[in-house]
């Protein structure tokens, strides 16, 4: 008889590394998926950016059996991080708080003695609006022993299913995290899951994890990034001494390998670092200044080179004089790559729309898979495709290349706001990568899933333009 325990693995991957262009992380949420872990952890939602929201509902829509957790730290968080996991299977939100007298007083400005109610509080708000509250404990190892045992009862009464740990100082041994392990079991009591989440900062993230494990952790945060304990290595210690210690869990090895392989190499392509996995690296934008308002047009010519355009002499000047009209209308002091970016998809020549967008019908929910039936028309024919995708804009970009035979690399995408309000206008932009070259199309509208299409369809348009002239 089988009397192993099961633990429960979260990854921590998209959280713990920046750099993946926007397609980058959608693929790799579709890797993790299959990997069998229990939960994929996505940090903190920026507040207001459409794009993180996006690839929070995108994500959901691409996860079934798997948790997909949100970290919050106030109400607001909450409300745009439950916002962002309408579409999940299974939605988690995870209160984030300090406990340990620094990071309370230091970065919450709150005495440690007040945090219990505020745990309280937040985690009952939380589970208003999701049944899965997961409450994370930071800087637990550096925390006074009663205010530890106070936040996790507070945050188990008021409605935490799950209660995790965390290293954040990255400085406690295996042994003091079995024991902080015990003291949490004791105050959490029957019934709540016990998760640690382990540094990996001084190379013994492995064994502070198996550490916690044996002294009864139901949950391991792991990652294949770089900084939390390492996913690979955790799944062949389990394999290896589990048996003994009384533990298992569901990760599929041979996948892993494989996979882990791919997000190492896409991570080292991009430069992928520690940081919010809802920022872009070097496969993207960054929004980092590119450059200056007074640059002249060769300065901005090489910053358009540097994010991957070659244009033409004409649209060289174009692009030239929409930017100098902005820099005068703005009076910015300088412009970021993304709103370099923009500038380019706005300001190239036009060119005559070879496939012009007749209608688009979009179906999805959390019960159903996504499917897009679009209809374009070229050269006075109706053409039409139909196609099932990861999330509607995947089945919407699917269903346009059936309909033109062809696929191009997906090289970004983003989306923003660009009025306020319910019937808010979104500003998609679409990169196109097509023998090398980029190529990228705005569309406007107040459906994103819309605005998308658009974007796409004049990006193909510029390609198609190029093809015909033998460009």
């Amino acid at each position: 008889m089988n009397t192993e325990r099961r633990l429960l693995i979260s990854d921590a991957t998209l959280k713990n590394g920046a750099g993946f262009t926007f397609r980058e992380k959608l693929d790799t949420v579709r890797q993790i998926g299959r990997l069998g872990v229990d939960a994929l952890e996505l940090g903190t939602l920026p507040e207001g950016d459409k794009s993180a929201a996006l690839l929070c509902r995108t994500a959901g829509a691409l996860l079934d059996s798997c948790v997909l957790s949100l970290e919050v730290s106030d109400t607001a968080g909450a409300d745009e991080a439950a916002a962002a996991l309408s579409s999940a299977a299974r939605p988690r939100l995870a209160v984030s708080l300090p406990l340990s007298t620094v990071q309370c007083e230091y970065i919450y400005h709150k005495k440690p003695s007040a945090m219990p109610q505020t745990v309280s509080a937040l985690v009952s708000y939380a589970r208003g609006l999701c049944r899965d509250v997961e409450f994370r404990a930071l800087d637990a190892a550096r925390a006074e022993d009663e205010v530890l045992a106070s936040a996790v009862r507070a945050a188990v009464e008021a409605g935490a299913g799950t209660v995790t740990v965390c290293d954040t100082a990255g400085e406690i041994l295996p042994d003091e995290t079995a024991a902080l392990i015990g003291r949490v079991r004791a105050a959490a009591g029957e019934g709540v899951t016990v998760g640690a989440e382990c540094s990996d900062r001084l190379g013994l993230g492995v064994a502070c994890a198996l550490a916690a494990a044996a002294a009864g952790a139901g949950k391991i945060c792991c990652a294949i990034s770089k900084g939390a304990v390492p996913l690979t290595l955790f799944c062949d210690a389990v394999a290896a001494r589990g048996a003994e210690l009384g533990i298992s869990c569901g990760v599929d090895r041979t996948v892993l390998g494989h996979t882990a392989g791919r997000i190492l190499e896409s991570a080292g392509r991009t430069g992928a670092s520690a940081g919010s996995p809802f920022e872009n690296g070097a496969g993207g934008l960054s929004g980092s200044a590119a450059v200056s308002a007074d640059a002249g047009i060769g300065e901005v010519s090489e910053a358009v080179r540097k994010i991957g355009y070659e244009l033409s002499e004409e649209d060289t000047v174009s692009v030239y004089e929409a930017f100098r009209r902005l820099a005068e209308k703005s009076g910015k002091e300088a412009f970021s790559d993304r709103e370099l970016d923009a500038i380019v998809a706005s300001g190239t020549a036009k060119v005559p729309a070879t496939y012009k967008l007749v209608s688009y019908v979009i179906n999805s929910g959390n019960t159903i898979a996504s499917t897009a039936h679009i209809s374009l028309e070229r050269d006075g024919k109706k053409l039409t495709g139909f196609c099932v995708g990861d999330g509607p804009i995947d089945a919407s970009f699917l269903a346009i290349e059936q309909i033109i035979g062809h696929h191009y690399e997906l090289d970004d995408f983003q989306i923003q706001a660009v009025t306020e309000g319910r019937e808010a206008m979104g500003d998609a932009l679409v990169r196109l990568r097509s023998e090398g070259r980029l190529y990228s199309g705005k569309g406007l509208s107040t459906d994103i899933i819309g605005a998308s299409i658009r974007a796409y369809v004049s990006a193909l348009n510029k390609i198609a333009f190029e093809e015909r002239s033998g460009g």
